[in-house]
């Protein structure tokens, strides 16, 4: 917990999308920045530190969740800040560049247009109103750690106005704060918005300086690297803008209706999906057939919201109600309010009296892969995006994204088809996807960087890497 001379700053992780949000405060009085949709954790820290909040500032119209800016400053009372420059469908109060706040007698908050990441895109810098020294900006999606938010979820028609645009802001930044001055972005911690990641936890403008392409390349040079390296963002940002400038509501978080076996099983025979919130190695061994493995071990959220139809009715399948209220938790903030039915217990459970028998894959490694492929003729598939195929590939392996996997299931070769991606996790999806479109997959669950070293042939480029 960063604490600037009796002004504290609380980040909010929500690591499984990649983002920070902010509840900062002087003892008494508190602001927030980009809140996500469950603002109850927002509300537990006021309460809990008995602090009022009197303002909640939003960077930017978000693309990859849903806000729960509006909802928060329903509850409290506080002023919503949106930019006046921003098309919004409810009460906010606008804010613009170089417009200064003052929010008791310690903290002042200005903001700062730093367009690049959207068009509209607003910094807020903190100034000790005391000392009148800027101690920290709150960067949003504009200078992240080693690394700048994406310029291109605006689509293609504006990606080169915002690169360019993003190089004048994070600029400007560095020119008008002090290296000292603590950085806190929103995005760059896992986040598709980000164009990079980096591993830093925190960072100065000194730091970025020092270290950040932004500030050490040229226009031209940070031009060309950053967009030579974007790459697949999710389906569902398409739909969080839209829902951000119409106005979230405060999320439901009630538990859902429970769902019987005989339920499940009509609702996937009806195109619906069923999703099961366990780990892989436990899915692989024995699920309901025709249920997708989504764990609750990894990034959920992110890749069910980026293959699911939007508007698909969703039945969760979790070991407790505490899995089920953790998986509403995930789905809300990208704007999935509320699944179908839900159950509970273990998988045969849930095909108890419908005549189903649990489903199964098998598992493997790399090594186990070596050995199948001297006995008989396999498929290797590989469900990593392009660009990092494009990086290391098995050779003979066929490439299909995860993402992309459900509307090119019809490319996969017949036969025995084993999947891996980079770690088991994407892998795991994909099986759950081919076992129920009635293939023979097996899921490797091993590390990328094992490949080689069991003896696969692994090409780097169009070169093969020696073992």
């Amino acid at each position: 917990m960063p604490e600037i001379d009796a002004i504290t700053v609380i980040p909010l992780e929500t690591p499984t999308l990649g983002d920070r949000s902010y509840l900062v405060h002087d003892g008494e009085l508190a602001f927030v920045v980009d809140p996500q949709r469950d603002i109850d954790r927002v509300l537990a820290l006021l309460d809990g530190q008995s602090l009022r909040l009197t303002q909640v500032f939003e960077s930017h119209i978000h693309n990859d969740y849903v806000t729960g800016g509006l909802a928060l400053a329903r509850r409290t009372g506080a002023a919503y800040l949106v930019n006046a420059e921003d098309e919004v469908s409810f009460e906010r109060t606008p804010v613009r560049d170089t417009e200064v706040l003052q929010i008791g007698p310690r903290m002042r908050v200005t903001a700062v247009a730093t367009p690049g990441h959207t068009l509209t895109h607003l910094s807020y810098v903190l100034t000790d109103a005391g000392t009148g020294e800027p101690m920290a900006v709150f960067s949003g999606g504009s200078l992240l750690y080693g690394a700048t938010g994406r310029p291109d979820l605006l689509g293609p028609r504006h990606t080169g106005k915002l690169v360019r645009a993003q190089h004048a802001s994070a600029r400007k930044l560095a020119r008008m704060l002090p290296d000292a001055a603590e950085v806190f972005p929103t995005h760059g911690f896992g986040s598709f918005c980000s164009a990079t990641q980096s591993e830093a936890a925190k960072s100065t403008i000194g730091r970025e300086k020092a270290a950040n392409p932004v500030l050490t390349r040229d226009e031209e040079a940070y031009v060309r690297e950053l967009l030579a390296g974007l790459n697949a963002y999710p389906a569902y940002y398409a739909h969080m803008a839209p829902a951000n400038s119409a106005g979230p509501s405060e999320p439901d978080l009630s538990a859902p209706g429970r769902a019987d076996p005989a339920e499940v099983r009509r609702r996937i025979e009806a195109g619906e999906w069923a999703v099961d919130l366990r780990d892989r190695t436990v899915f692989a061994a024995g699920h309901v057939p025709g249920s997708l493995n989504f764990g609750l071990d990894g990034s959920f959220a992110t890749y069910l919201g980026w293959l699911i139809e939007w508007g698909t009715p969703l039945t969760l399948l979790g070991e407790t109600p505490a899995d089920i209220a953790r998986a509403q938790r995930e789905l809300v903030r990208i704007g999935i309010d509320r699944p179908a039915a839900a159950a509970t217990g273990k998988p045969g459970d849930w095909v108890a009296g419908t005549g189903w028998e649990l489903a199964s894959f098998a598992t493997a490694s790399f090594a186990d892969l070596v050995q199948a492929r001297h006995h008989r003729a396999v498929t290797v598939l590989d469900v990593r995006r392009t660009d990092e195929f494009g990086a290391s590939r098995i050779q003979d392996a066929v490439n299909v994204p995860l993402h992309e996997l459900p509307a090119r299931l019809d490319e996969v070769p017949a036969g025995e088809v084993w999947v891996h991606c980079a770690a088991g996790y994407r892998a795991s999806i994909a099986a759950s996807f081919l076992l129920a479109a009635g293939r023979r997959p097996v899921a490797i669950d091993d590390a990328f960087g094992n490949a080689r070293q069991a003896g696969l042939p692994v090409m780097a480029g169009d070169a093969a890497l020696t073992t």
